[in-house]
């Protein structure tokens, strides 16, 4: 097994590395100005800015560090639209000001609508940033009048090369707000999103196969994850987010219908979780296979969290699902200086039968209930290996130390080094 120290030492190397190219990329001076007023965008929030936004998209793609400009003091109604880099130079800027609307008719979505409403393809060191929204405007989905259609993502972007999104605020996504797919380099920090606590299916920040990440300094409120780490991410670093309403921060859902998951290196760290169903969290599908290794959660403050402290392998979001003995393998996972109230129960940690976790380390653990008097749920362990290390408030006796039986080892889980 690799220890913590050595991992972590290396996800240091490469943060810096990061960063480094990243400021270097975003200092960078010259590149022209591209407005989308000059390119016919009316900005009245009535008419369809898409091919304004589209041409001027067209010519910022010819010049080396670019910006592409979305002026303040308008709003823009835009039509689905990708924003493809095949043909473009690198380091093109996005300046968001002004806010960017999706349209609500629906007519503008297709008979059968599409999956995202911005997307950004193929680009190597891309920003958007500025003090402008993207508004989704996903009420409209969210109370199922457009309940045939294919609910949209806000932000997606896939198969890109150091991107930045820094200043902007997202908000009220039919579905995902932002979402990374098949990504390496992605530096979030200093923006927020922002959709009511009982929106639908609306994550905050979804990765997807996507490695050598940062973010800090973000406000996440949702109806869902406020992070959502799912299979092939890592090196991921999430420091100083707050979190509520929402779902907490999850690695997973994992391995449904029998897939292959693999995630690793994850550290999440200096997290404010106020009122959310649960505060951090790994979740997987019974029949999967993979690992999730090399996790970190520490100091993180919660706030009337229902789960503070969460390992689900039975996670199931229908009515019935299948029982199944092969599962994603939990291994290697520290939680360290979690404090604060919870309002059902404090700790959950519920382990395959055929691959228990192990490896769990539990660090000055100090939860209370919100209320005194309230009916509160002890702690509940089944088939969960480690350490406590003191204080663990409340107790929490159903951790079993040492190793399973029937363990398993790191190279049976089919994930690459």
């Amino acid at each position: 097994m690799i220890g913590f120290s050595l991992k972590n030492l290396t996800f240091v190397l490469l943060t810096a590395c990061f960063i480094w190219f990243s400021n270097a990329a975003n200092s960078q001076s010259g590149g022209s100005i591209f407005n989308v007023l000059n390119y016919g965008a009316k900005g009245d929030g009535l008419s369809d800015d898409k091919k304004a936004f589209e041409a001027a998209w067209a010519d910022a793609c010819k010049v080396t560090t670019s910006t592409m400009v979305v002026p303040s003091g308008y709003r823009f109604l835009m039509g689905p639209t990708s924003f493809s880099g095949s043909n473009c130079q690198r380091n093109i800027s996005f300046q968001v000001d002004g806010t960017i609307l999706a349209p609500t008719s629906s007519s503008a979505w297709g008979s059968s609508g599409v999956g995202q409403w911005i997307e950004f393809t193929q680009l190597l060191g891309f920003t958007i940033k500025g003090k402008g929204a993207f508004d989704g405007r996903g009420s409209v989905w969210w109370t199922n009048r457009q309940v045939a259609k294919t609910k949209p993502m806000a932000l997606r972007f896939s198969s890109s090369y150091k991107v930045t999104v820094t200043g902007i605020t997202i908000q009220n996504s039919p579905q995902f707000h932002l979402t990374f797919e098949d990504c390496d380099g992605v530096l979030l920090h200093h923006f927020s999103i922002s959709s009511p606590g009982d929106s639908p299916n609306t994550d905050g920040i979804h990765l997807h196969n996507t490695k050598n990440v940062i973010i800090h300094h973000t406000n996440l409120s949702c109806g869902d994850d406020c992070i959502s780490i799912q299979t092939g991410c890592k090196n991921v670093l999430v420091h100083n987010v707050n979190c509520g309403p929402g779902h907490g921060i999850s690695i997973g859902s994992l391995g449904i219908d029998g897939t292959t998951a693999c995630v690793s290196n994850i550290t999440v760290r200096d997290i404010n979780i106020h009122g959310t169903m649960t505060g951090v969290r790994i979740k997987t599908w019974q029949g999967g296979d993979g690992l999730v290794e090399g996790v970190v959660f520490s100091n993180i403050q919660v706030s009337e969290v229902e789960y503070p402290i969460m390992i689900d392998q039975y996670y199931c979001d229908h009515s019935r699902c299948k029982n199944d003995t092969s599962a994603v393998s939990i291994a290697n996972i520290m939680f360290e200086n979690i404090q604060g109230t919870y309002t059902v129960q404090p700790v959950h940690l519920s382990c395959s039968d055929s691959k228990p976790c192990m490896d769990l380390k539990l660090t000055d653990i100090q939860l209370k209930p919100k209320q005194e008097g309230y009916h509160m749920h002890k702690p509940f362990c089944w088939k969960a290996f480690g350490k406590l290390n003191a204080p663990i408030i409340p107790e929490v006796d159903c951790l079993q130390e040492g190793n399973p039986l029937n363990s398993w080892g790191y190279n049976d889980a089919q994930c690459a080094a």
